[in-house]
């Protein structure tokens, strides 16, 4: 068994195949389930991985975590895919210590989505990062990058419109619609899957397309209907999945279900549609695009839609790239007060025991107020110490230098 080394950065990896090099039908040989997440960490130990989380979404899925080397990710992630580590090699990239900090710091901040700016990434982020910690497999140097990335995210959210305008996958989904259909708004419509990402693109129905005839289907039937009561749109329940897609005009799939869920079956000779899968693994089965009547567009397809709101956040992208570097230099500032507190514990303890034979050198019990003065003197020495670690300088011996510069400041005792 391999041993784990969870709080250096040189430990810290990241693999992970994406968009960028991968097609959605690969990428959803490597999607991951929370059933497949939690055996995952179930069986971790045994690759010798005790610090980890997995982050699956519709355009990446990455394996973060403290090991000795990337491999031993692979190999566990692949345990739970129907994609082999061999095919996951080759089109993954690996990044180790600062590198892959600052990899996450980008993704969390969106600047790595297949939508540039796509905040949707945040709330993914902290799910996959929570269902590890829940299970116990989030270090303290671990929760600590990710309250980093998470408040670099925020400061870009606020200080940049990276994430301005309405650009999403399910906003991009109604973009196509209406470019490609005309009187879109007087369509039948079939959303299937009521989760965040169903739920923000039945909301860009409702509010860029002026959809009103849209009918909700979820595999828990209760999720659906208050979907629909709030927003006032039908519901059905998932047996009646056949007949709500022989009506449909438009079907939008975005459950996370492991295998297809609406086939070719369901669709021959049932008239037009356009089908949109917003879903990796895929929630249409590929042979159903063989059709005449149908017209199948995934998430890849959608993410080459280009308009002026990602003209606007292209723009603000160098403005995110310098807050992410600040905040990523204040959590390496961490991890070295981190790393050196013991040494500044004992730098502190040395002075203290220097101050104290001092105090008696000085001959005078009836007054602590050179004492006083010496610990003053102390605190300011320690925090210029702990200023220069912070800031990564390793010139000199950081206890000669506290014992010198105290040495030099405190009163001498006049013995004439």
């Amino acid at each position: 068994m391999h041993s784990s080394k969870p709080l250096s950065p040189d430990n810290f990896f990241v693999a992970g195949i994406s968009y960028k090099k991968a097609d959605a039908a690969t990428r959803s040989q490597f999607a991951i389930s929370h059933i497949h997440y939690d055996e995952a960490l179930k069986v971790a130990p045994g690759f010798g991985l005790n610090a980890l989380f997995i982050l699956s979404t519709c355009n990446r899925t990455e394996i973060y975590g403290c090991a000795e080397n990337a491999s031993q990710l692979i190999d566990l992630l692949c345990t739970q895919t129907t994609g082999d580590a061999e095919t996951f090699t080759k089109l993954a990239y690996c990044k180790q210590g600062d590198e892959a900090i600052a990899h996450l710091f980008k993704v969390g901040a969106g600047l790595d989505s297949q939508i540039l700016g796509d905040y949707e990434i945040v709330g993914q982020l902290k799910q996959a990062v929570k269902f590890s910690k829940d299970r116990h497999f989030i270090n303290s140097f671990m929760e600590r990058l990710v309250n980093s990335v998470l408040q670099a995210s925020k400061s870009v959210k606020s200080d940049t419109t990276l994430s301005g305008g309405t650009v999403s996958a399910s906003y991009a989904a109604v973009q196509y619609i209406k470019e490609n259909l005309a009187s879109a708004a007087d369509k039948k419509i079939l959303l299937i899957g009521t989760g965040k990402i169903g739920r923000n693109t039945c909301r860009n129905l409702i509010d860029y397309l002026g959809a009103t005839d849209i009918t909700l289907i979820n595999r828990t039937d209760d999720r659906a209907a208050g979907l629909a009561k709030e927003l006032n749109l039908h519901y059905a329940p998932m047996a009646d999945l056949a007949s709500e897609v022989t009506v449909a005009d438009i079907i939008l799939a975005a459950t996370n279900a492991a295998e297809p869920i609406l086939l070719k079956e369901h669709l021959e000779n049932k008239g037009n549609k356009l089908i949109i899968d917003l879903s990796i693994p895929y929630n249409v089965a590929a042979d159903a695009s063989l059709l005449p009547n149908v017209k199948l567009v995934n998430v890849d397809a959608l993410s080459k839609i280009k308009d002026e709101a990602m003209q606007m956040r292209a723009a603000e992208a160098p403005k995110a790239l310098q807050i992410i570097a600040e905040h990523h230099a204040d959590f390496m500032g961490w991890y070295r007060m981190h790393q050196n507190a013991p040494t500044l514990q004992s730098i502190k303890a040395v002075l203290n025991r220097i101050a104290v034979v001092h105090q008696k050198e000085l001959n005078n019990p009836h007054t602590r107020c050179p004492y006083i003065a010496a610990e003053q003197k102390i605190q300011q020495i320690m925090n210029g110490i702990a200023g220069k670690m912070r800031n990564g300088s390793t010139e000199g011996c950081y206890y000669i230098e506290a014992i010198n510069q105290y040495l030099s400041a405190v009163p001498v005792q006049n013995k004439h």
